[in-house]
């Protein structure tokens, strides 16, 4: 199986490194300055569940030569387009697509672009950072991959990905309905995102102040019913983790959006709250807490437009 990563960051470097760490024939789609890290230093990665360091296969733009059988996307939502471009030459007929991003707006552009049976659903969990030097720093226990055809069928391509990461440390799951899963990502992404991006603040700052529990719940209720008009709506035990992570006293626990924020980076606001109060105007669920939070991330990029 010939696998291609789009991108060598945190997300791709750590997953596509596990991949290659365990035989699997790996390549890594990157842009000039990252492939010269690599080809210089290797793929590094830092992990309390082993380190690696190891040369890796790349391609730049226009230097894709063949079909792969599993083209895996890490990108952010805000770099689609190009990175369908990218990736175009890589897919053939009978090519699976991963996608391992935030949110669900992302499957209809690669329906279009590729076909949907070419698409199969995706999501992962990973604390980690991409240093200044190239290195990868996984920050805690959390690396989990789950995947799974969109219309709930087994499949042996999907088997295939979850039979080769359970020969790495990752965490996989081989998922029966993709899309339940994605929605309760999608739920706790959205809230604390909404919430700690408001607030530019930890939760743990947010659950100090008078109203801070009333208004991340609240924030919750509206994602869940989001869910719910969906046909998603989260498990009991999914709500019960996404409660107990949102409301905790002393956490330290952010979005990535917030700290792109702090960074003066590009944000996903469109791409996760943007689709969120779609979904409601479309099935008639009240957002106002969410259409708050996306006024407040369209606001930041029109400012940061004009720096």
């Amino acid at each position: 199986m010939k696998i291609l990563v789009l991108g060598a960051g945190a997300v791709g470097g750590y997953f596509g490194g596990r991949m290659a760490e365990a035989g699997a024939d790996v390549s890594f789609f990157v842009r000039e300055r990252r492939a010269g890290q690599l080809a210089k230093d290797g793929l590094v990665v830092k992990s309390a569940f082993g380190d690696i360091q190891m040369p890796v296969k790349t391609y730049t733009d226009g230097q894709v030569d063949q079909v792969f059988d599993v083209v895996v996307l890490t990108n952010k939502s805000y770099d689609l387009d190009s990175s369908m471009d990218a990736i175009a030459p890589a897919v053939g007929p009978n090519s699976a697509v991963l996608p391992l991003l935030n949110g669900l707006a992302h499957y209809d552009a690669l329906d279009a672009r590729f076909g949907a049976e070419r698409v199969i659903g995706g999501l992962c969990h990973l604390a980690a950072t991409l240093t200044g030097e190239g290195e990868i720093h996984h920050l805690n226990q959390l690396h989990s991959v789950t995947v799974g055809e969109r219309g709930g069928e087994t499949s042996p391509r999907c088997q295939s990905i979850a039979d080769l990461l359970a020969k790495t440390p990752v965490h996989v799951r081989l998922s029966p309905d993709i899309a339940q899963d994605g929605w309760e990502k999608l739920v706790l992404l959205s809230t604390l995102a909404s919430a700690t991006c408001l607030m530019r603040a930890s939760v743990g700052d947010i659950m100090a102040t008078d109203e801070g529990e009333t208004i991340v719940l609240e924030l919750l209720d509206e994602c869940i019913a989001l869910a719910e008009a969906a046909g998603h709506r989260p498990s009991p035990k999914a709500i019960e983790t996404a409660q107990k992570l949102l409301t905790e006293r002393g956490s330290a626990f952010t979005a990535s959006m917030l700290r792109d924020i702090e960074n003066g980076g590009l944000i996903e606001g469109d791409h996760i709250l943007g689709y969120m109060v779609a979904s409601g105007s479309e099935a008639g669920v009240q957002t106002p807490g969410l259409r708050i939070a996306k006024c407040h991330l369209q606001a930041y990029e029109q400012r940061r437009a004009r720096t």
